[in-house]
């Protein structure tokens, strides 16, 4: 099974970490994650945001947007990186480039990660629910949850990730393309089955 490498290891970084082989980092250091290593149980090691990123053969970046220029770009070159975050003016400030349209969130952070495979994914679910509403493949009414970005390969890596988790996959098209399950829109929060979720990435 793969490594996930975690830089941030908050709500949805604690979510996904269950039940994989997980490298967890935070900006405080290792030794403020040994309550949740032990937690995690044997799978789970602490590490630098750097040593994480090494380790991953995927790393998934959960930090507070106002936070990604801080990411380590190096040890995350040639490796697919699956970004959660989330643009909270309220809390990340106003970035004008975000509020006129012209950049998105994740081609912020890509254009951070130039030598990184960046995809959309795990923004728009509440931490809690990537455990609580995963289901078995073909279950009626089974949660899709929408990715973007502009690698083939990439995007497979995290598709199939993420029905392991328990969801379907809807891909919304190039990175570009994640601002349509962004904060606010239609496709951001609710459990929507595949065919709902298109729809809704439509409208927004």
């Amino acid at each position: 099974m793969a490594t996930i490498g975690l830089i941030g290891s908050g709500h949805i970084g604690q979510a996904i970490a269950h039940g994989y082989d997980v490298v967890l980092s935070n900006s405080r250091g290792p030794e403020t994650l040994a309550e949740l290593v032990a937690e995690l149980g044997p799978k789970a090691t602490a590490a630098t945001p750097a040593e994480a990123g090494a380790a991953g053969d995927l790393v998934v970046v959960t930090v507070p947007f106002k936070a990604y220029q801080r990411v380590p770009a190096e040890p995350l070159g040639g490796k697919v990186v699956i970004d959660t975050n989330n643009y909270y003016f309220e809390r990340d400030g106003h970035v004008d480039a975000i509020d006129s349209g012209e950049a998105t969130v994740s081609g912020l952070l890509a254009a951070h990660l130039p030598d990184s495979l960046v995809v959309k994914a795990f923004n728009n679910i509440q931490a809690p629910h990537i455990n609580e509403q995963a289901t078995p493949p073909g279950t009626p009414g089974r949660r899709a949850l929408p990715i973007a970005g502009d690698d083939a390969g990439a995007k497979k890596r995290v598709t199939d990730l993420i029905e392991e988790f328990g969801f379907d996959v809807v891909d919304a098209g190039p990175l570009v393309e994640g601002r349509r399950f962004d904060r606010d829109k239609p496709a951001y929060g609710p459990r929507l089955t595949a065919a709902e979720l298109r729809e809704a990435l439509a409208r927004g």
